[in-house]
């Protein structure tokens, strides 16, 4: 298929390498006309604007955008719609809030613009192992890009959860749940560190993949990241949050749901902007093995 995607950071740029892999045509842009070129040389078609990239592609346009959440994503897809017609695709691949892209859905509709909404898992390690992507919008729609889909994704990684808005809820509820797995290892690790015992915490965690009930992907990217930093020496106790805790939580109280762990994982990481702990040095160095998100260093008094 022939497709457009904006916004090239970490996911955006390996997501591009996977389509590329499966004899897509993808047409890229971004604000780093470094990122362009880069991707350029490996097969995708540079554009030097949004309007070129529109240019650039077929009749009926598919454009994917994974840039941050919020105004950012908001305004982007409001300043290219102008450019798109009757028909095409606009999909909508990053962390944003299922009521922004609902309303997102219901402006495009006006011009009879069609809109996905696609909560988008992997983070950096989506290139080798797939994407699992949670899709909200008409099933005719998700019909026609399934191609895209079946090639991001691994096998059954992808799936049409519901109408718009639905993607991005499902993908809210996935990362508060996360939430609450990252602060239950972190504070396990946290008890053993305070114990009498010289525990190797890169052992016990490839240990407890082994059969163990709590065995999990994360658990895999904890002994990575202890093999590499045993103590987490030069990792800040800070642990920030990109909104999916925040919004999550707003959600519970609202259906009046009592979601007292994910509610305590957001705090906690709250907590961990004011006080030393090693619980949040964990969850710090796991967010960055599987999101590359950004670590702060530790400050040396």
């Amino acid at each position: 298929m022939q497709i457009g995607l904006i916004g090239l950071g970490k996911m955006g740029s390996n997501m591009v390498l996977r389509l590329l892999k499966d004899k897509h045509e993808v047409v890229v842009y971004d604000s780093s006309p470094e990122t362009v070129k880069n991707l350029q040389k490996q097969g995708a078609i540079a554009a030097v604007s949004v309007e070129d990239l529109v240019r650039q592609l077929p009749k009926q346009k598919i454009v994917w955008f994974m840039v941050p959440s919020g105004d950012a994503t908001i305004q982007s897809i409001r300043e290219i719609s102008v450019q798109l017609s009757k028909g095409d695709i606009v999909i909508d691949g990053g962390n944003s809030f299922y009521k922004n892209s609902v309303m997102m859905a219901q402006e495009l509709a006006v011009n009879e613009i069609n809109f996905l909404d696609v909560g988008t898992s992997g983070g950096i390690w989506g290139l080798e192992n797939g994407y699992c992507l949670m899709i909200g919008g008409r099933k005719e729609v998700f019909t026609q890009c399934e191609p895209v889909f079946a090639t991001l994704a691994p096998q059954d990684g992808y799936l049409h959860v519901g109408p718009n808005g639905a993607g991005h809820y499902v993908k809210m509820i996935h990362n508060g749940i996360e939430y609450g797995m990252l602060e239950a290892y972190a504070e396990g690790f946290e008890i053993m560190k305070a114990s009498d015992y010289k525990l190797d915490f890169a052992k016990i965690s490839k240990l407890w993949n082994q059969g163990s009930v709590i065995r999990s992907w994360i658990l895999e990217l904890a002994q990575k990241a202890f093999v590499k930093n045993p103590k987490l020496t030069g990792i800040a106790s800070y642990v920030d949050d990109s909104g999916e805790g925040r919004w999550i939580v707003n959600e519970a109280i609202e259906k009046n749901v009592a979601a007292p762990i994910i509610s305590l994982s957001l705090f906690e990481r709250l907590r961990s902007r004011e006080k030393e702990c090693f619980s949040a040095k964990v969850i710090a160095a796991l967010r960055n093995e599987f999101g590359g998100h950004a670590i702060k260093k530790e400050r040396i008094s």
